[in-house]
């Protein structure tokens, strides 16, 4: 099993200005939302809650390679599960949600159920992503159909 887990990359400011601008653009195009504050986190989550969706949150970081590495398939994930709600969450942008979730590496993929997380999967490994979060979603489609 081939997992790459972030340590440490930094990068010039003028590289991160430009990946700032790169992302912001892509997500304006995305399926992704983008978490920036505890407020927007609460609200997302409160609203999956309520309308009984499932969430896949990526925690990230914008000097992560492989956080960044994972977007695109991230991407892809998100719009092959229109019933899912996925996030995006930068760890050092939204520090005590991360803290609180446990976030200990990046990338880290964590699957919530009626506002409960049910897994974490660490490191980027886009196989086994899909596989786990196609199992996770299938399972939470069977338990709202009950």
């Amino acid at each position: 099993m081939n997992v790459s887990i972030c340590i440490c990359i930094n990068l010039s400011k003028k590289q991160q200005k430009q990946r700032e601008m790169e992302d912001k653009q892509k997500l304006k195009k995305s399926k992704v939302i983008k978490i920036d504050s505890q407020k927007s986190w609460e609200h997302y989550i409160s609203q999956a809650t309520n309308q009984k969706y499932s969430v896949v949150v990526h925690f990230s970081a914008f000097w992560c390679v492989p956080s960044i590495v994972m977007n695109p398939v991230f991407e892809e994930l998100a719009s092959t599960y229109p019933d899912v709600l996925f996030l995006t969450l930068d760890v050092d942008e939204v520090k005590e949600i991360a803290s609180k979730m446990e976030i200990k590496a990046m990338p880290t993929f964590l699957l919530l159920s009626g506002g409960t997380p049910v897994e974490k999967i660490v490191g980027a490994n886009p196989d086994e992503i899909r596989k786990r979060i196609d199992h996770f979603v299938h399972s939470s489609l069977s338990y709202k159909s009950e």
